[in-house]
């Protein structure tokens, strides 16, 4: 295997053994030759009529496919080897229809081995079969921004909002990360990728609030009460949905951990009694916290760490989400809901959750809670009382150095507000940091899917201040990286001409020095440093 998606890849190398995140060869292996037989399947697909490239069916399954291989998804080859398969098949249904011979020349357009070939063919077809490292570290960045791309489009999609011209950018842009070569050429495409970045978080931005509400401020318990629990983590709404809907009157207690955490802020989940805390910090976290939980644990999307013993037997996974003999709840069926009383049947014969924390965590600052509060923020803004805004969005990991952005928090002078989404919060979620004149420092627009409510303030910011250029808003970027979801927001944020932007704790693996430079060059994309340092310079606008 040689994989280098994520931030905590092997020496800041690439994944040659075992994957960091506990990813073993043969997964890799099949979740290669998965995107290698998609990229045939999307060669196919662009050759076929605009009805085709859009249909919703074609779009969710590449889109789902694609989500399956994001760090800390799916674990299960069996399920892996079904997809495989299931592509292979579309594929040549769709020739037949075609009667396709325009690609006769690329092989990802026309193999079809058996099973017991897919773990050799695999390794034939993976990242390091691109020998120029150029070339592979801007097909990487396209792939991986499409990966993020197509989680969030599966988020969207599961609430029935979709978008046929998305599905249609989707299939050639995949089929370009196969077919193109020059740099200036893939470049291009990366950008368009990080311009369907900021459509698709506009989209899943819509679906959450026209089917849950706007989230609204909101603090959030930490303690643990006296009844069995179900502990739901991941990023899935729908499911907390059903979940919370089919837990009613069972004297079962739920629990959100991680990226569940603004759930909270939905007036739509307010309504519910038995939704009575969070419990738990950032992803990487969950094996002590999920065996200190005591009861069952739904795992509904991506952040899944190998499964520990002390809770093997209480836990599943649904949608993506897969690991090798943990129950998996099945997809809803047309117009029901899924089933979880496998996972409410399990609670009942649980201990009430150990106690973690106590206190509250303040949430819900996502775009119409901001907004609400634009005349006082927009106030110290021009009084001075607000000198920068700093973005501190993104993912948390084990990386030591993580600790950096604990120290930046601390750090930053008391005429700054920080503006967060996504797991890097954890990283100072609990600091007393105050408030501006009535405004909390520390402002939490959600999950990383919730990353759009950074890129619309900063737009709506821009129109009220009048300026002409995004970079001469009072706005600085520290941005904390993981996975390929965070690789769209950070496309979407090029996409959207921002400059300046931090990205740490280290720099991506799958970019060649040059492809650095590059970026370096055009967007004054830069590592982070030290936080005195940093803050000197993002406090001067640099």
């Amino acid at each position: 295997m040689f994989c280098f998606q994520c931030e905590e890849t092997s020496k800041g190398r690439g994944c040659t053994h075992l994957g960091i995140c506990g990813k073993h060869s043969t997964t890799a292996q099949l979740q290669d030759l998965l995107i290698y037989l998609l990229k045939g399947l999307a060669v196919v697909a662009q050759a076929a009529p605009a009805r085709i490239r859009t249909d919703p069916s074609l779009g969710r399954f590449i889109a789902e496919s694609l989500f399956m291989t994001v760090t800390n998804v799916n674990f299960d080859d069996a399920r892996l080897t079904e997809r495989i398969e299931e592509t292979i098949a579309r594929r040549e249904a769709l020739k037949a229809m075609l009667g396709f011979d325009a690609a006769n020349d690329l092989d990802a357009a026309q193999w079809s081995g058996s099973p017991d070939q897919y773990l050799e063919r695999g390794i034939a077809v993976g990242i390091l079969a691109e020998s120029d490292e150029d070339v592979r570290a801007l097909r990487e960045l396209l792939v991986y921004g499409l990966k993020g791309l197509a989680a969030y489009l599966d988020h969207a999609a599961i609430l029935g909002f979709e978008q046929p011209e998305i599905n249609a950018f989707m299939i050639e842009a995949l089929a370009a990360s196969l077919t193109e070569s020059h740099p200036d050429v893939l470049l291009a495409w990366v950008l368009r990728c990080g311009a369907q970045g900021v459509v698709v978080m506009a989209l899943l931005d819509s679906a959450h609030t026209s089917t849950f509400g706007n989230p609204e401020l909101t603090r959030i318990r930490q303690q643990v009460g006296t009844h069995p629990g179900i502990l739901i983590s991941g990023h899935d709404l729908k499911d907390l949905a059903e979940l919370l809907e089919q837990t009613q009157g069972t004297g079962i207690d739920v629990y959100t951990h991680g990226e569940m955490l603004p759930a909270h802020a939905y007036p739509a989940f307010k309504q519910y009694p038995h939704l009575v805390g969070h419990y738990g910090h950032a992803w990487w976290q969950q094996d002590k916290e999920f065996a200190a939980f005591n009861g069952a644990i739904l795992m509904t999307t991506n952040c899944l760490i190998p499964i520990e013993e002390s809770y093997r037997d209480r836990i599943f996974t649904t949608g993506q989400a897969g690991w090798p003999g943990v129950p998996h709840i099945a997809d809803r069926p047309p117009g029901g809901s899924k089933d979880f009383s496998p996972v409410i049947a399990r609670a009942r014969t649980c201990s009430p959750p150990t106690p973690l924390e106590q206190g509250e965590l303040i949430t819900g600052f996502a775009h119409a809670q901001l907004l609400a509060l634009a005349e006082q923020v927009l106030a110290a803004v021009q009084s001075g009382a607000v000198r920068r805004l700093i973005v501190m969005g993104g993912c948390d990991g084990r990386h030591k150095q993580r600790a950096y952005y604990t120290e930046l928090a601390q750090r930053l002078p008391q005429d700054t507000l920080i503006l967060t989404a996504g797991c890097a919060k954890y990283r100072f979620n609990g600091l007393e940091l105050g408030e501006i004149a009535g405004i909390p420092r520390l402002l939490d627009a959600g999950q990383c899917n919730d990353a759009y409510s950074l890129a619309y303030v900063a737009l709506k910011l821009k129109e009220v201040l009048g300026v002409a250029d995004i970079n001469d808003l009072p706005i600085a970027y520290d941005i904390a990286w993981y996975e390929q979801k965070a690789v769209i927001v950070l496309l979407a944020l090029l996409a959207l001409g921002v400059k300046h932007i931090r990205l740490g704790p280290t720099l991506p693996a799958f970019l060649s020095p040059k492809v650095v430079q590059l970026l370096a060059e055009r967007f004054d994309l830069k590592p982070i440093r030290d936080p005195e340092t940093d803050i000197q310079e993002m406090l001067a606008g640099a």
